[in-house]
């Protein structure tokens, strides 16, 4: 009987673990998937001022699930590529807007980084479903 009563606060505490997580998850992020180009709006503090700076690129990877949910975007910048990775569900995020929908067939696009020329991604189309 110790060990049946062990077993229902573990899974009380995962119940209450969930409900604190589901508080944090964001509503309006839209759905991102690897290879769509989003630009992401982040809050940046500079002194005692605070903008929003836009950073739009290719996402080349994501990470984690629930709140730990991350993005990895990659931009050329003067010839240069930058990697930055953005926790989704972050209140430094002011928004996400996916500016166009890529199709790739990996799951992360880590090959991008030693190539000399720029890769191409198909544009994806969602009226039509991959069967």
């Amino acid at each position: 009987m110790i060990v049946c009563k062990k077993v229902r606060k573990e899974i009380v505490m995962a119940n209450l673990v969930d409900k604190i997580n589901a508080k944090h998850i964001r509503k309006d992020i839209p759905e991102i998937r690897v290879g769509d180009t989003v630009r992401v709006d982040v809050w940046v503090k500079e002194g005692k001022k605070e903008r929003i700076q836009a950073f739009e690129g290719l996402v080349v990877g994501k990470k984690g699930g629930s709140v730990s949910e991350t993005i990895s975007v990659r931009k050329k910048s003067s010839g240069i590529g930058v990697v930055r990775i953005f926790p989704v569900n972050a209140p430094t995020i002011d928004k996400i807007t996916v500016v166009r929908k890529g199709l790739v067939r990996r799951a992360k696009l880590n090959f991008i980084k030693g190539m000399r020329k720029e890769y191409k991604v198909k544009e994806r189309n969602d009226s039509v479903k991959a069967a």
